[in-house]
């Protein structure tokens, strides 16, 4: 039986996480939440926002990331990272738990 854990956020993320901080002024974390519909049934929705009561928060170098207590399940033993390529740069999110992903890679079934 796999061991199910809380996602991990990587150094990468949380250094963009500072450089967005340090450019905007801004103080809120991101947050990383599952929702329904999307081009496969899930999508992420990667934004800033302040923390409630129940989040989890995963937190680096005085940097957070938040992910509500109905996304967990879906997020176990995800990777969130920061990837720069030449379509662009983005949040993103390793996610063994989905069977298939659409091609934006903001999409996923389970």
């Amino acid at each position: 039986m796999e061991l199910t854990l809380p996602p991990r956020v990587t150094d990468r993320a949380f250094a963009r996480l500072a450089e967005i901080a340090a450019d905007a002024g801004e103080t809120r974390a991101l947050r990383v939440a599952v929702e329904g519909g999307g081009c496969s049934g899930f999508q992420y929705d990667i934004k800033l926002d302040d923390a409630a009561p129940d989040d989890l928060v995963l937190e680096k170098d005085g940097q957070r990331v938040l992910v509500d207590q109905v996304s967990l399940p879906f997020l176990a033993n995800a990777v969130i990272d920061y990837s720069e390529e030449l379509i662009g740069a983005r949040f993103v999110i390793e996610n063994p738990n989905a069977t298939s992903s659409c091609g934006c890679g903001t999409s996923f079934s389970i």
